[in-house]
């Protein structure tokens, strides 16, 4: 399995962000997919989950104001799109994108995924 994700940068506050998680290699029809993030010397906090099979999506509570994913499949990949809005410098940090087969269990906890992507810098100022 192999998540690529994209979309990272410099963000002015009051922006806004797209970031794409372009997931390979699954075996299963059915995966939880996730978006997670990690602030300089802080742990990783999870952004938002969605289950394939269901297309149920879980914000976290603290940003579902701001959050949107989608999700787009076909055979061979599933691609996982982020979007947030109203950024403050606080969203600063790595992002990363998170699966697991089957469908979503944990998932709001990033100690429960077993695939991770290499993660994307976010910076906003």
């Amino acid at each position: 399995v192999q998540l690529v994700e994209s979309g990272g940068g410099s963000v002015q506050s009051g922006g806004s962000l797209r970031l794409s998680c372009a997931g390979s290699g699954h075996q299963y029809q059915r995966v939880c997919m996730a978006w997670f993030r990690q602030g300089s010397g802080e742990g990783r906090e999870a952004v938002a989950a969605l289950d394939t099979g269901d297309v149920t999506i879980t914000n976290a509570d603290n940003l579902k104001e701001r959050v949107i994913v989608s999700i787009s499949k076909d055979q061979a990949r599933a691609t996982l799109d982020l979007q947030m809005i109203d950024l403050e410098p606080s969203d600063t940090g790595t992002y990363y994108c998170a699966t697991r087969p089957g469908r979503c269990v944990e998932r709001m906890n990033h100690l429960w995924y077993n695939y991770w992507g290499q993660g994307t810098q976010v910076t906003v100022s």
